[in-house]
């Protein structure tokens, strides 16, 4: 088996050396450090992210780091990663170490069975405001995607070869990665896992990064199983087509590749 983990990368230089000590130490313990690899995509970070990438790349041969040339948002980066993944297994996890390594081993578990694993967390550390958009975000994708309130599509997630292989088939610059999932499967598995503070610094993800979010969900609901004849879904589409500016940009554009 061979595994691909997949990090955006935003404004964190100064976690991703405990992110990879961390990571490497379970993947230790689960006898993969020769079958695995860690991209690290750097979504045109102000800090010195691409700097400490290419220092972990140069020490580890593990690692792929990708410097996009300019911010694309998290779901553009991770669609970069994908295109890149070599495992039979992918899991993503963000930046901040608020998801836990250690819980890779489980949802690995899971995929045994299931064809995606998402992650519910426990004791939440997201500010109130986030923890209402996203409790909204659930109830709205749930009703246009079909799916159960019960799967939260969080970031930390794991995924088969055969739905990263039908995900990547997606080239238009709007991506919303949970809605190509939703529509790729429904053997759909969820784990529980342990919810941490951002190691340091602030939180990347704001509101307008959020709403940003749920238009590209609607401006593509034509591949996802929508519910098209609903009147929400139909009105909702016209507003964000003839309200929202046309994006020209390409899904993402790399400036260089270790």
């Amino acid at each position: 088996m061979k595994l691909s983990i997949i990090v955006p990368v935003y404004n964190s230089s100064d976690i991703l050396h405990k992110l990879h000590e961390r990571i490497l130490r379970v993947i230790t313990k689960m006898n993969l450090v020769n079958n695995f690899e860690l991209i690290l995509i750097n979504d045109f970070s102000k800090d010195n992210s691409w700097k400490s990438i290419e220092t972990l790349a140069r020490n580890s041969n593990h690692i792929v780091g990708i410097n996009l040339v300019e911010n694309f948002g998290q779901h553009n980066a991770l669609m970069a990663g994908l295109n890149y993944a070599k495992g039979d297994y992918v899991i993503t996890l963000d930046d901040d170490l608020q998801h836990p390594p250690e819980s890779i081993p489980d949802i690995i578990d899971q995929l045994k069975s299931f064809d995606v694993c998402y992650t519910n967390y426990k004791n939440r550390q997201h500010v109130n405001w986030k923890k209402a958009v996203s409790y909204i975000n659930n109830v709205v994708s749930s009703f246009l995607l079909n799916k159960s309130l019960k799967i939260y599509m969080s970031s930390f997630r794991g995924l088969k070869k055969n739905i990263v292989s039908e995900i990547i088939k997606f080239k238009e610059p709007d991506v919303y990665l949970d809605g190509l999932i939703i529509g790729s499967t429904k053997k759909i598995g969820i784990i529980t896992v342990e919810h941490f503070a951002r190691y340091s610094g602030n939180s990347n993800y704001n509101l307008k990064k959020l709403l940003i979010l749920w238009s590209n969900m609607l401006m593509n609901f034509r591949f996802f199983p929508f519910r098209l004849a609903s009147i929400p879904g139909i009105v909702l589409k016209f507003i964000i087509k003839n309200f929202r500016k046309k994006n020209t940009k390409q899904q993402y554009k790399i400036l260089e590749k270790i």
